[in-house]
């Protein structure tokens, strides 16, 4: 029979010195979370480790420094402060090995907090829209405390789990943490979607990372047909695409006639969509990432973004100089499934300036910075100006193609560059 336990109760099993693993994106824990700080006085040295963290986090904030040491296996708003202080820190690796963290000892969890569906008939919560690295985490972990919220949606896949096997169970009704891409796309984007958009074929199967730039490729799909998706994230635009049958995962190579993802983040319309829908799978990160299972789609196409790439093609994704931004995430296992894919295009998408104006495209990445995407691993590079194809090029070829899809105001700047470094143009 299931019991739920008030919150006070489930998190006075954390002990000082523990490891808490915090389920992520719309599934983060925040009523366990902050009552973790009401509970902090009690508590010395527990680290808190996660990916994608959404909300207020408040064990992040620097009043409990004292408390909580933020271990983070990929960067977001509510945590990236305490990352880049002295009240935490992050770990570089591939999205599709962070299972293996957990499995193997190298970061043992004793208490994982996650967000449940309720469960079913069978007594079977789910993992809801983030399986993903939590998966392996409750596989692991000496003990696991469930917020469980029946606006979560009960997805299909790997996240089931049954009732018995949680400690702890707080029943806790609430709107789910959303993010609304698509309302962020602008014309840029829309100028970036349509070159992307040229480079799809019918019957190609489709990841998209994070960010307005998928969702604008979404949006210049509506003419394509039969396409596939095996992605580590889906957002709204995936929906209207699937209900127009533009996507029916007919010609993947492996998991045909399913959308295989590892989590979701989105608008209540995406979440209600997933809800209890069989064409969706919801996988472990380990299965969904690996570059082989990747490679076996034909035809696959990876989208993902960066924070600027050097005229050699070395692609910046997850920091701006010695700032922690983000994480390597999934980029990396996309870019080589997709280059050994039959028919496979790996392809970074940005625009050519930040909001602010600063060039993305440049001479040298800034000091610090973390190459998350190599020069032997690019291919393609996508702005609003236009696509470079860089595999096999020279670094100078390398460098004029990028030139001549950078801003127009910046390519003075980087043919100067390019005459000083190759001593020819």
């Amino acid at each position: 029979m299931v019991q739920y336990v008030s919150v006070e109760e489930a998190v006075s099993m954390i002990q000082s010195g523990d490891r808490i693993f915090s389920h992520g994106s719309a599934c983060t824990p925040n009523l366990l979370i902050d009552e973790l700080a009401r509970q902090s006085s009690r508590l010395k040295g527990v680290e808190f480790v996660s990916i994608t963290q959404q909300g207020n986090v408040e064990v992040a904030k620097p009043q409990y420094k004292a408390s909580f040491y933020i271990n983070s296996l990929f960067v977001s708003t509510p945590v990236r402060d305490a990352v880049n202080s002295d009240r935490g820190d992050f770990v570089p690796v591939f999205l599709s090995e962070i299972p293996t963290l957990f499995k193997k000892g190298l970061l043992p969890i004793d208490v994982a907090m996650v967000t449940v569906s309720p469960p079913d008939q069978h007594g079977y919560c789910t993992l809801g829209t983030s399986v993903d690295v939590a998966r392996s985490a409750v596989d692991t972990a000496k003990i696991i405390i469930a917020q469980v919220n029946p606006r979560m949606p009960r997805t299909h896949g790997d996240g089931m789990i049954h009732y018995s096997k949680i400690h702890k169970m707080v029943w806790h009704e609430e709107e789910l943490l959303t993010v609304d891409y698509g309302a962020k796309v602008g014309e840029e984007e829309l100028l970036i979607g349509k070159n992307v958009a040229e480079l799809i074929d019918d019957r190609s199967t489709l990841q998209m990372g994070i960010g307005t730039i998928p969702d604008a490729v979404l949006k210049c799909l509506h003419n394509h047909k039969d396409l596939g998706v095996h992605t580590e994230m889906i957002s709204d635009g995936i929906v209207d695409l699937v209900v127009n049958d533009v996507i029916n995962n007919k010609y993947k190579g492996t998991h045909s006639n399913r959308t295989i993802t590892s989590f979701a983040f989105g608008t209540r319309k995406l979440y209600d969509y997933i809800d209890d829908n069989p064409s969706f799978a919801f996988m472990d990160v380990e299965h969904v990432n690996y570059p082989i299972n990747i490679m076996k789609n034909k035809n696959m196409v990876a989208i993902n973004s960066a924070i600027e790439i050097d005229l050699t093609g070395q692609v910046c994704a997850d920091s701006i100089g010695t700032f922690q931004f983000s994480g390597i995430g999934g980029q990396m296992d996309f870019m080589r499934g997709a280059a050994l894919s039959e028919g496979g295009k790996p392809i970074i998408a940005i625009s050519s300036r930040t909001k602010k104006g600063v060039p993305r495209i440049v001479p040298f990445l800034k000091p610090g910075a973390g190459v998350v995407t190599t020069r032997g691993h690019i291919h393609y590079v996508v702005t609003e100006f236009g696509t470079a194809y860089l595999y096999g090029k020279s670094l100078r070829q390398r460098a004029k193609a990028l030139i001549d899809i950078s801003h127009p105001d910046d390519r003075e700047m980087l043919e100067k560059a390019t005459f000083e470094r190759f001593k020819s143009l």
